[in-house]
């Protein structure tokens, strides 16, 4: 897998976005040759022509990211890539259309413009059936070997097999309940007859619950020196999924792993950025201030401000100030964790909460340093001793200051029940170990992502 900003995607992920950076720049390219001729060169190197190709070429991909077409398990059926593909190229026209009219000086030329789309139209859906077709090949898919019996195995199986874009193959596994030296014989035997030949595996995943006495040690490391992988399974399932698992976690993975470790000067920089996006969302959203918080009195009848106690660096407590979204009346009753279509919530808030408008007022918790713009999202005292007894590492998030925006949220989404809560401190705990200025800058990204799909997080 490729790593990129402390993320993992999938090699297949990678060349099908280079690939259509190719295509895309090589449809402009080709529509220019064709109209101007021997005066390509002059258009490329004196008039900008390569800088507007790049433009259009980053465009496109960036709209491709935004509907999901470089997410195979969100977007799977043909017609649907297709119709996305069409979206995408709509939005380019529209978009390009705009710049042109409002700033004139950017000079594209309406023909090559025209041409370049028609071309690129049919070329994406013919490579998109092409790249599917040569994937769905054997020799295109690494074939990997699970050595393992439980509920890891059975686990690890199952998302292989469900995730065509990771582009591995399980040839061998043994699931049968059997006796330790049993268990060791079988692997043995199948290590041995899979290793070779012409389609010989490539991959060997561990996933021993507890590997005293049946692990085949020796066979493992003959394999690795001849060439072939050997992954623990915790180490695959964190790079597919994005989160380090609860299940079976230790101390030692977070004292003797890489990562959980961010140097002071990484951590200034990660707030001085905080600091700068923070003030700068508060000046742009001035303008509209008016109108939202006229709404919400018109909604909810009462105070503009919602201030709530969270707890914060070093199990501190501060308050977070939020617009307005649920009634006065919503916590009559005492504490309650929100859900995702809470009854309490006013109709405006239900749009604040999906846009993310009634998160806004937390800018200024992070200009006073009580959160960072990205982190875990903080929770509420009334809860926190709980979920400390019943989740392990809990108390982990408490490290760093929590943040407007996280992992987890743009990640998963909504956590109203203590198994959500789980996942969701899984994926914080993965941002732990890889936090970075990189990953922060990619999780504002995805944020924005969210927001303009209107998909909500919490």
């Amino acid at each position: 897998m490729f790593r990129f900003l402390n993320v993992y995607y999938p090699k297949r992920t990678v060349s099908l976005f280079v690939c259509e950076a190719f295509l895309v720049a090589g449809c402009f390219l080709i529509a220019t040759l064709a109209l101007l001729g021997p005066d390509t060169y002059i258009a490329i190197m004196y008039e900008s022509g390569g800088a507007k190709i790049a433009s259009i070429t980053a465009l496109s991909l960036i709209l491709s990211y935004y509907f999901d077409l470089y997410e195979p398990q969100i977007v799977s059926g043909r017609t649907e890539i297709y119709f996305r593909i069409l979206l995408v190229l709509g939005f380019d026209c529209f978009i390009l259309a705009l710049v042109i009219f409002l700033y004139p000086a950017v000079m594209i030329s309406q023909w090559v413009y025209a041409l370049g789309f028609a071309l690129l139209t049919p070329v994406l859906i013919v490579w998109r059936n092409a790249y599917d077709w040569l994937l769905s090949h054997r020799q295109f898919r690494e074939r990997v070997y699970v050595l393992g019996a439980g509920e890891q195995a059975h686990n690890i199986v199952a998302t292989i097999r469900s995730r065509s874009d990771i582009g591995m193959e399980v040839v061998g596994w043994s699931g049968a309940e059997l006796n330790k030296e049993e268990r060791k014989e079988t692997w043995i035997q199948d290590l041995d007859r899979l290793s070779k030949g012409k389609h010989a595996l490539q991959r060997i995943i561990v996933a021993v619950e507890d590997g005293r006495g049946e692990l085949p040690v020796q066979e493992l490391l003959m394999l690795r020196f001849q060439g072939i992988a050997v992954e623990g399974v915790g180490e695959l399932n964190e790079k597919l999924s994005g989160k380090i698992q609860l299940d079976g976690l230790r101390p030692s993975n977070f004292l003797y792993s890489e990562g959980f470790r961010i140097r002071a000067s990484q951590q200034m920089m990660r707030n001085i950025v905080s600091t700068v996006a923070a003030s700068v969302g508060l000046l742009l959203f001035l303008p509209v201030f008016p109108i939202v918080a006229l709404l919400v009195k018109c909604t909810s009848g009462g105070p503009l401000f919602f201030r709530q106690t969270r707890i914060g660096i070093g199990g501190k407590t501060f308050q977070v100030i939020k617009f307005r979204s649920m009634f006065t009346d919503a916590e009559s009753c005492g504490a309650k964790w929100a859900t995702k279509n809470d009854p309490r919530v006013t109709r405006f808030g239900m749009f604040m909460r999906k846009t993310r408008l009634d998160e806004i007022p937390q800018l200024w918790n992070v200009v006073r340093g009580d959160m960072n713009f990205v982190g875990p999202r903080p929770e509420r005292p009334e809860f926190v001793p709980w979920l400390e007894e019943q989740l392990p590492f809990y108390y982990l998030r408490h490290l760093i200051r929590p943040g407007l925006t996280g992992w987890a949220q743009v990640r998963y989404g909504y956590g109203a029940t203590l198994e959500e809560t789980k996942e969701k401190l899984q994926h914080d705990l993965y941002y732990l170990k890889h936090m970075s200025l990189g990953l922060d800058l990619l999780i504002m990204f995805e944020t924005i992502k969210t927001i303009v799909r209107r998909r909500g997080a919490q």
